[in-house]
């Protein structure tokens, strides 16, 4: 049989259909060249930007928007390096005004970063509450980046979050999925009774390997940024992150054999070869 399209497994988050997995940020890269090479070796259908206004302009004078092919990737806005409900869900304003000035379909929507402190750039929970909540009422679909604390994930689902995206690990750390555990608690609360909820894991990514634990965890997508923009070769980590995720979620779906104390031979060990006659 041959192995199923990818295509014909999409990524549904809100109103938008993706057949990639993988989100990719632009930010981090050397030049705005390579990152346009990078996004598109990634395979990455939604890209995520930061829209404050001093973000967007380089030190050349160069306009990151005018890197992205708008036809070609749906733009996911971000909030992030805000540090209160109120910045949040100003600079989500801002990013749905400059989209819509844009003709992006991706204009009602926003992935929500309200972070606690500077040093580990963890997120506030009450702040990201709070935030969730007063987009939700200004009609925005709100992706949320939260803790991997499963209640808090509950809490914000029922507040009326698009997907909840539990970290990894700290943003930008590399360490890759340091809690499992959490993730699975958290995918087992989300998912209750509504098992098409996108649960999408953001931070943390370093390498090809750590998109894969992640998705045959069964989180329906993985976003990343640093992971590909501070690799040694940034085009050929986008290749490696893309084929982790597709081969993750294969997997995922094949389902792995159980784990066990002892081994189990591959091949029968009676009835194979006729004894011998003498």
């Amino acid at each position: 049989m041959a192995v199923e399209p990818m295509i014909e497994d999409p990524l549904r988050i809100g109103s938008h259909t993706f057949s990639s997995r993988l989100i990719v940020g632009t930010g981090k890269y050397a030049t705005y060249e390579l990152m346009a090479q990078a996004l598109e070796l990634s395979g990455s259908e939604c890209i995520t930007v930061a829209v404050r206004r001093e973000r967007l302009i380089d030190a050349e004078g160069k306009n990151l928007l005018d890197f992205l092919d708008t036809d070609r990737y749906t733009i996911l806005p971000n909030t992030a390096g805000c540090y209160s409900a109120d910045d949040a869900v100003r600079v989500a304003r801002l990013g749905r005004e400059i989209l819509s000035q844009m003709g992006n379909p991706g204009a009602n929507w926003v992935k929500l970063e309200v972070l606690g402190d500077r040093k580990t750039l963890l997120p506030d929970p009450i702040g990201t509450l709070e935030a969730t909540r007063r987009l939700i009422d200004e009609g925005f679909q709100v992706l949320v980046y939260t803790t991997d604390d499963p209640v808090v994930a509950k809490r914000l689902k029922e507040a009326g979050a698009t997907s909840v995206m539990p970290a990894g690990s700290p943003i930008g750390s590399g360490q890759g999925v340091l809690n499992p555990n959490n993730i699975r608690i958290c995918l087992e609360y989300l998912k209750d009774g509504d098992p098409d909820y996108p649960v999408i894991v953001d931070a943390g990514v370093g390498t090809a390997s750590d998109v894969t634990v992640a998705m045959e965890l069964g989180v329906d997508g993985v976003l990343l940024n640093t992971g590909i923009a501070h690799a040694k070769d940034p085009l050929m980590m986008a290749r490696a992150m893309r084929l982790a995720a597709e081969s993750g979620r294969l997997a995922y779906r094949a389902g792995r054999i159980p784990k066990k104390l002892y081994a189990t031979a591959s091949s029968p060990v009676e009835g194979t070869i006729a004894p011998s006659r003498s």
